[in-house]
């Protein structure tokens, strides 16, 4: 199975949308996102992994009409896709329960809100993927099992939607009751499934990144062991600048390095951590928010690989080169638990191409080039 093109990457946001800078950039995303599905043939999903829309820049009428933009894409080629929300996506003009609505109006839309609870986020559920020689029955699900499940969760963030001054916060780390319902709903799938006996391979989606991430991050990333570009310094992750009068985040979302209030960190996101590291199966999570941020880590806790995927889109800050990020499994790669990924540029070119298994972070690979590319302002 392929995962792309934008596996954990943040995609084409709509900026300054009342003047031609934000449709030009609106405009380049789909470009990317065109260059990278035309090279990535054998594309099986599209994970849109957080912040599709800039939602501070969109105006209440119009707001989730750039969702039709953002998918066209995938729907000229007959792709299914799926997405865990980002910061970005809550704001006054917009929310992610706004976002889901519009993108279900697709059939080839997965995206879809399994925790009916709205103060744990929208995107918080899970697909199945099933062998080729399985086809699953409702009559009998546990003759079937799935080969691999794929997990979203709803990292929250930004603000509150329709709210009058001033803006109030929405939480940046994944709730606690959405790591409970992770842990429960898995150990249910496994039971029915695999009779209490194994685990089923796992792989997980969410835009901002824990601070489990930040722990790799400070220990050191290897240009040559952990190849990709690394230069937001810290990564900003879940919780981060959260002050305890705030109830959530700070004004801005903190989706740049850094929002100029400084407060202890509380461990917001370590019931989600601790989900995270006691799952068995679970190979890797992918996150995106951080656009100067594109290398894969083990996660020595838990035995799971946390990797960045590259920012796909010409909204938000940075003008770091444009990609999507694969991920491919197959049958054999699952039983021995390895994912193989890498980036697919706006280039063509291909970046960060790495196996996750027993020796990554021994292995060798080439460097990534630290590549920039920029939309003329004015002109063509």
């Amino acid at each position: 199975m392929a995962l792309g093109p934008s596996s954990s990457a943040q995609m084409g946001r709509s900026t300054y949308a009342w003047d031609d800078w934000g449709p030009r950039q609106d405009l380049q995303s789909v470009i990317v996102m065109e260059t990278i599905l035309d090279a990535e043939p054998q594309t099986d999903l599209v994970v849109l992994n957080g912040d599709l829309i800039t939602g501070e820049n969109t105006f209440l009428e119009n707001s989730t009409d750039y969702v039709d933009q953002l998918v066209q894409p995938m729907v000229r080629r007959g792709l299914t896709w799926a997405s865990a929300y980002g910061n970005h996506d809550n704001d006054v003009n917009i929310s992610a329960a706004l976002i889901l609505a519009r993108e279900q109006t697709y059939p080839n839309a997965r995206t879809a809100q399994m925790l009916p609870d709205p103060d744990a986020g929208v995107s918080n559920y899970y697909l199945p993927v099933y062998p080729p020689t399985c086809t699953p029955s409702r009559n009998s699900p546990a003759a079937c099992p799935p080969a691999l499940l794929l997990w979203f969760f709803d990292s929250r963030g930004g603000f509150h939607y329709n709210q009058t001054a001033p803006k109030t916060p929405l939480p940046n780390w994944v709730s606690p009751r959405a790591a409970s319902w992770f842990r429960t709903t898995n150990a249910a799938l496994v039971a029915t499934f695999n009779n209490n006996s194994t685990p089923i391979p796992a792989l997980a989606f969410v835009h901002i990144p824990t601070n489990a991430s930040l722990a790799l991050q400070q220990r050191g990333i290897h240009p040559h062991r952990e190849p990709g570009i690394d230069d937001d310094g810290p990564v900003a992750r879940q919780a981060q600048v959260v002050c305890p009068d705030d109830g959530g985040s700070t004004p801005g979302g903190g989706d740049a390095p850094d929002d100029g209030v400084k407060c202890e960190y509380g461990g917001q996101d370590g019931a989600f951590m601790a989900a995270l590291a006691e799952t068995e199966g679970l190979l890797a999570v992918f996150s995106g928010h951080d656009h100067g941020a594109t290398w894969c880590g083990a996660w020595e806790e838990g035995g799971v690989f946390l990797c960045f995927g590259q920012h796909t889109g010409y909204g938000g800050y940075g003008s770091w080169i444009r990609g999507g990020g694969q991920v491919v499994v197959s049958m054999e790669g699952l039983r021995d638990g390895v994912v193989e990924t890498w980036v697919r540029l706006e280039s063509g070119e291909v970046v960060g191409q790495v196996v996750l298994n027993g020796t990554y972070g021994r292995d060798w690979y080439p460097r990534t080039r630290n590549e920039k590319t920029r939309l003329p302002r004015g002109g063509g």
